[in-house]
């Protein structure tokens, strides 16, 4: 019955020995993170806009919807849009209730047909005009207009290296503060996204003026995770 416990205490004697060898193969580090920003112009706006339509019938209020689809899909075309950046989407057909006074139920009175097509425009200049032709075209409503700027990645490329350095000048403030210097980096992690400046809703009607629409700017942000070896300053 002895056995065991002996071993038992062997095991903890050699994990005890082991420990400070497995420190050894960690060696101190100051981790910080640095910071970085950069203003860009958007160069793709994305619109979503749709169309609906009422009628006693089914088949009415689906007919009258394609036919009015058809020519929003026309009007965009006429204006240049390429069908690859247009595309439709939700199509819907529901039953619309109306209230029996007498018996308290609710029959079907009608049908409402719904239809949306989201669209691309690659030039930004051309967001408010091509508003207003979808309203012209029988769109009634818009929503979902999100501007995006497709090269973020390559422009964060100078605010990745203000990163690197903004990490540096804060771990020199740490090894400083604490009587060590910096040795060489053991890791960089980049984290953080850009995001959109402008995303909103605008709810379509017919427009006497030009839609007003901002594209303004983004302002596109890159963080790095910094940590670097320290060692104690030579006296």
């Amino acid at each position: 019955m002895k056995k065991p416990v002996a071993v038992a205490a062997i095991l903890a004697a050699a994990t005890l020995l082991a420990a400070p060898a497995l420190a050894d193969d960690f060696p101190s580090a100051i981790s910080v993170s640095g910071e970085a920003t950069v203003l860009a112009a958007p160069d793709l706006a994305q619109i979503d806009a749709g169309v609906a339509n009422d009628a006693k019938t089914a088949k009415e209020a689906s007919d009258a919807n394609n036919a009015a689809m058809g020519k929003v899909l026309l009007a965009l075309k006429g204006i240049g849009i390429a069908e690859k950046d247009y595309q439709t989407s939700r199509l819907s057909l529901q039953p619309q209730y109306g209230q029996n006074k007498s018996t308290g139920a609710s029959p079907v009175v009608g049908f409402r047909a719904s239809n949306r097509v989201t669209v691309k425009i690659r030039d930004v200049t051309k967001v408010a005009g091509i508003i207003d032709t979808l309203v012209g075209a029988g769109a009634n409503d818009i929503g979902n207009i999100s501007f995006e700027v497709t090269q973020a990645s390559k422009l964060l490329d100078d605010a990745r290296e203000q990163a690197v350095v903004d990490a540096r000048r804060k771990a020199e403030i740490y090894a400083k503060a604490t009587g060590v210097t910096l040795g060489a980096p053991l890791s960089v992690v980049e984290g953080g996204a850009p995001m959109p400046l402008f995303k909103g809703r605008m709810a379509a009607a017919p427009m006497a003026a030009p839609a007003a629409v901002a594209p303004g700017e983004e302002t596109l942000s890159v963080t790095v995770n910094v940590s670097w070896a320290i060692k104690a300053k030579e006296q």
